[in-house]
């Protein structure tokens, strides 16, 4: 279910959603291009940070998670992962073939699915990512999270880049545990002078406060 030699989730009690991992606040920096997404598509349910700060901070945002694993699905309540409502669902199943439903429809795919082995191979694949750059509106955004221990990443990034055209950023986090790739449908990351330097227009400054610092370094 979880891994015992990574930490993969991590809630604060007292504010459960707060993104208390580096790596998730970097996955998060696709709203610096599109900071009111429609609607966003999460591979792996985990502990939910992801899940509960979109839920939290993007209240005009539909959000589908896609989890295999029913028992990490049984544990959303002792996580605090909102209840299934007309904007948010937790849908089990595999993402790899969920997302294939989909054409032209997110404005984001988080993929941030792993289990007890690490990163499943279903969703390192070339039809995968191409599963991805076609449910994802113009301009949309695939953000994957890769352990920099995993001796395949560059296997995994060149098929990205392949998929993508090369509209691909990598941004590591400051321990280097983690590689963070953003990919885009479109020409957006071709031109990285895009990314703003100040709270982009659309984002809350409550929402621009949690994540700045993690951005700045990305901006200058």
């Amino acid at each position: 279910m979880f891994s015992h030699s990574e930490i993969q989730s991590r809630m604060w009690t007292k504010d459960p959603s707060a993104l208390n991992l580096e790596y998730t606040r970097i996955m998060m920096a696709f709203l610096l291009f599109n900071p009111k997404p429609r609607r966003i598509a999460m591979v792996g349910l985990g502990g939910g940070s992801l899940a509960k700060f979109c839920y939290q901070h993007l209240p005009s945002t539909r959000i589908d998670v896609y989890e295999i694993n029913p028992h990490v699905i049984a544990l959303r309540d002792s996580f605090h992962v909102p209840r299934d409502d007309e904007r948010f669902a937790v849908l089990q199943g595999d993402g790899a073939e969920l997302i294939k439903q989909y054409r032209d429809e997110y404005d984001a795919v988080l993929v941030d699915g792993y289990d007890i082995k690490g990163l499943p191979p279903q969703l390192t694949t070339e039809a995968f990512y191409q599963s991805c750059f076609d449910a994802l509106a113009p301009n949309g955004m695939m953000v994957g999270n890769f352990h920099a221990s995993n001796f395949e990443f560059g296997t995994y990034l060149g098929r990205i880049k392949k998929t993508f055209s090369g509209s691909v950023i990598e941004v590591n986090d400051t321990a280097c545990a983690h590689s963070i790739v953003f990919a885009c449908r479109g020409d957006t990351l071709k031109r990285r002078r895009g990314l703003p330097k100040s709270k982009p227009d659309g984002m809350s400054a409550e929402m621009w406060l949690c994540l700045a610092p993690t951005y700045w370094p990305m901006l200058v």
